[in-house]
């Protein structure tokens, strides 16, 4: 593609694969001219790039990240989908002659009808209004490549014409975005499980997305249903993991209680592990029995907790198993090590 300021205006089914060189690139610079295309094997899940309603239309784009640890390819896909011209915006802007050569390609996504925009990463899917995306341009002849993700609520708009007043690559190329986050505004379903935040900021750097809270959550079960809180979410492209973060807090409707300063998130495998602190340990307690150690495995389906001792960490407890009688006094309960849960 010629290093022009391309935005792509009109309205079509696209699916776009920066760096991948996959699907159809369709862009407009200026009247009279043709926009540039090429063309092959498209990559794209099926299922993402459907139609999701009669009339639906879509615009996506990957990012892919390589990583160091393992050497494996991860993808991040943001998708847009929408029925009508007034409630969403798809723009995309190439480097311009006077920008250096390693220059990124910048990319709007706004969606404000029930659609949205959609960000598939590992596990879950991240529904927002509005997603500014920065695609680094590929490393050698290497195929996809990596970048920054920036979502929350919010709107896109078109101009008529550039500001002359302003420099910046979305105004010169006639786009004007408003990022408005607010709270309960970015939507995480994994799962069962849906959680609510304020603003994604995803970065190349450490290949990790942060969603700004208060976060909180609510898992579906016929069984026991869970809620929670935490400070932020925490996603982990490389190593494939969920991690909610700070005074975290979960609740299930049978009763049981439980507090950590982490807890890496599985929805898929039912499990959540919660880890504490020296100073605070993770706590789990349900009625009477208290349950505290350095490392619990939560299983969310049977509501059912064990403790990790880690090395140099402690476990304690405190189980009773029945009331005692009118006027006999409690046995004080002791410290004790589950079966099995010393290692």
């Amino acid at each position: 593609m010629s290093k022009a300021g391309w935005t792509w205006t009109g309205r079509a089914t696209l699916a776009l694969l920066l760096g991948l060189g996959a699907g159809m690139v369709w862009a407009q610079q200026a009247p009279g001219t043709p926009p540039p295309a090429t063309q092959s094997n498209p990559q794209v899940p099926p299922e993402d790039l459907a139609p999701q309603e009669a009339g639906a239309e879509q615009s996506s784009l990957e990012l892919v990240r390589r990583s160091e640890k393992d050497g494996k390819e991860r993808r991040i896909l943001i998708v847009k989908t929408g029925t009508r011209d007034d409630t969403g915006v798809f723009a995309l802007c190439t480097p311009t002659e006077d920008e250096p050569e390693n220059a990124p390609t910048l990319a709007v996504f706004s969606e404000t009808d029930t659609g949205g925009v959609r960000l598939t990463i590992d596990k879950n899917v991240i529904q927002v209004p509005l997603a500014l995306v920065t695609q680094l341009p590929p490393k050698g002849d290497q195929e996809g490549s990596d970048g920054r993700v920036e979502a929350s609520a919010g709107t896109a708009r078109f101009l008529d014409e550039a500001p002359p007043d302003k420099t910046d690559r979305l105004s010169r190329c006639g786009v004007e975005t408003s990022p408005k986050p607010a709270p309960n505004t970015v939507l995480v379903t994994q799962g069962r499980t849906e959680l609510k935040g304020q603003k994604l900021v995803y970065d190349s750097t450490d290949g990790i997305a942060r969603i700004d809270g208060p976060i909180t959550f609510q898992r579906r079960s016929d069984k026991d249903a869970l809620s929670g809180q935490s400070e932020r979410i925490e996603v982990s492209v490389d190593e494939e993991k969920t991690t909610l973060v700070g005074n975290v807090v979960l609740n299930s409707e049978g009763g049981r209680i439980s507090k950590a300063a982490r807890v890496e998130y599985d929805d898929t495998r039912n499990v959540a592990r919660l880890y504490g602190t020296p100073e605070q340990p993770a706590e789990s307690v349900k009625g009477q029995d208290v349950l505290r150690a350095g490392t619990i495995l939560y299983d969310l389906d049977r509501n059912e907790v064990r403790a990790v001792k880690a090395e140099g960490g402690t476990i304690t407890g405190e189980f009773v198993d029945a009331e005692p009688a009118p006027g006999t006094a409690a046995p004080t309960p002791a410290p004790v090590t589950p079966p099995g849960t010393g290692r």
